[in-house]
């Protein structure tokens, strides 16, 4: 088999921007130009997806930028279809970058006669020839044991610790880490571990499946600059209840930080006039004219990050260190001195 010469990227259509700024992190971190390799993904009149790599990927070490966003369903067939034409080119290694992981709610039997569908999509990933996941902060950590292949999950707290310490320069010892409800503790802790904060916590309890009846506040969050932490922020309504229960609670002001900026429906328009300062959320979800245009939305890049673990799996070395600010702040080192 051919010496593998360099790692190469090939990206589906659900999040090129992200692709692009991968391959530019990457063309700077080894000072050669990498782009991504030329391949179309286009779609028959009926919707069948078709897949052609116009180069030669023969003995090549691939990796496959695709999170499975909305349209779901289309972005996941995509990833499948251009991992068969990759495994049928003599590809010698497949790894899907997956930095927003679609169906990982769906992660156990919450009734009787439902499905555990990120179960099955792990199935059909790794039976299409995937020998490699890379993704970013899976809705639920126990997903990689769903895989019966390398999962490397990476976070995106290192990197909101370094924004948070950037955008509350001078007034750290306000904020507050707070957790949406009971099952986001853990993710929440991390975070404030980080940056030395305290923590607290909205309990949350409904009714009926969709509604929330009741929100209580567990910790004293008074002149408290309070900052929400989760994964997935979908509609949102949830999120702006919490941050209105925390300000009739005292606190100063509400700042939300999210990874995956889902924004469906009314979600937007909700945290537009919520009393939210600012939701600030990642790139691993290409982000919609609306989404940019909202006044109190941010985006944070992922792109070094990514860019770093690629490198690292190429080069057989540990991905768990960019768990570490101290590993991430060369590779984030003037982004945010810029905004």
């Amino acid at each position: 088999m051919p010496t593998i010469q360099e790692p190469k990227l090939i990206s589906g259509n659900a999040n090129l921007p992200l692709a692009n700024a991968i391959a530019r992190r990457m063309s700077l971190h080894r000072g050669v130009n990498v782009g991504l390799v030329d391949a179309r993904v286009e779609r028959f009149n009926d919707g069948e997806i078709f897949v052609e790599v116009f180069e030669n990927v023969r003995g090549e070490d691939m990796f496959i930028i695709q999170p499975t966003s909305n349209p779901a369903n289309d972005n996941l067939m995509e990833l499948l279809i251009m991992c068969d034409a990759l495994r049928r080119s003599s590809a010698a290694r497949i790894t899907a970058v997956i930095p927003y992981f679609g169906y990982a709610r769906q992660d156990r039997r919450s009734k009787a006669r439902t499905p555990i569908s990120s179960k099955l999509v792990a199935n059909m990933l790794v039976g299409a020839g995937i020998e490699r996941v890379l993704t970013m902060d899976l809705h639920a950590a126990q997903i990689q044991g769903f895989f019966d292949i390398p999962v490397d999950n990476l976070y995106a707290s290192p990197v909101f610790a370094l924004d948070l310490k950037t955008q509350f320069a001078g007034s750290m010892d306000d904020v507050m880490i707070v957790s949406p409800d009971v099952g986001g503790v853990a993710r929440a802790r991390d975070l404030a571990k980080r940056i030395n904060a305290p923590l607290s916590i909205v309990d949350k309890r409904r009714e009926k499946a969709g509604e929330v009846a009741e929100m209580t506040v567990i910790g004293d969050v008074t002149g408290k600059t309070c900052v929400i932490v989760d994964d997935i922020c979908d509609t949102a309504g949830t999120l702006c209840k919490a941050a209105e229960v925390l300000m009739e609670n005292g606190a100063k002001e509400v700042h939300s930080y999210i990874t995956h900026g889902v924004l469906s429906g009314p979600a937007v328009d909700r945290v537009t006039k919520s009393v939210m300062k600012s939701l600030v959320i990642t790139d691993s979800i290409q982000p919609t004219e609306a989404v940019k245009a909202a006044p109190n939305i941010r985006i944070v890049p992922t792109a070094p990050v990514f860019a770093q673990a690629i490198l690292n799996i190429w080069h057989g070395t540990s991905v768990s260190s960019l768990f570490e600010a101290e590993t991430l702040s060369p590779i984030y080192d003037g982004m945010y001195a810029a905004e």
